[in-house]
């Protein structure tokens, strides 16, 4: 039954189906959320619902996949890259597909956290801000996969891939930021 589980959902193929499996619910709850908001009279109803589920459903499944335990989880223990680029050389010399789904996979981790944290959160309405809570999170991400012992390197390559994508996600966003005080037309 364990085995049978984690070959739908233990895998990468397991978190896409997910994924894709989750995309009706979850446009139904933007709709219900956005429905809810405008009949209480809020302005940016819509707004709010979009950035709220994109975070979720943007950053959940890759939180799944780089949770997930490898081959020997619980049984070696953790192992450290501290030296920064040096994971990144010895993948970018394992081959084209390696590079794109390390480097790229690494980008989007928290790219939905930084493409809609500011356009819900004025808090987050800084690339700098977005950045520091990505560092953060990924930090916290690389720590629970060494303590958890799931056979996983916790790599500084994997921190600065994960802000960077952030980053460059929420300066995509930029237009979409409100400003924090609303600006109201005289006419």
């Amino acid at each position: 039954m364990v085995d049978e589980w984690h070959s739908w959902f233990g895998t990468f193929n397991g978190v896409v189906l997910l994924t894709m499996i989750a995309l009706p619910p979850a446009a139904l709850l933007v709709w219900v959320l956005a429905r809810r908001r405008t009949a209480a009279g809020d302005p940016h109803a819509w707004r709010r619902s979009v950035a709220e589920a994109g975070i979720v459903y943007g950053t959940v499944p890759w939180m799944w996949m780089i949770m997930l335990p490898g081959d020997q989880a619980g049984a070696v223990p953790g192992r450290v890259s501290l030296v920064p680029l040096r994971d990144l050389v010895t993948v970018l010399g394992a081959g084209p597909l390696t590079v794109v789904v390390q480097v790229v996979g690494n980008l989007l981790v928290f790219a939905a956290l930084g493409f809609f944290g500011p356009i819900r959160f004025a808090a987050l309405a800084s690339v700098t801000r977005v950045l520091l809570l990505a560092a953060g999170c990924s930090v916290l991400v690389e720590v629970a996969q060494y303590a958890l012992r799931l056979d996983r390197v916790s790599s500084v390559d994997d921190v600065l891939l994960n802000t960077a994508g952030a980053g460059l996600a929420a300066l995509a966003s930029h237009r979409w930021w409100r400003p924090p005080f609303p600006i109201f037309r005289l006419l």
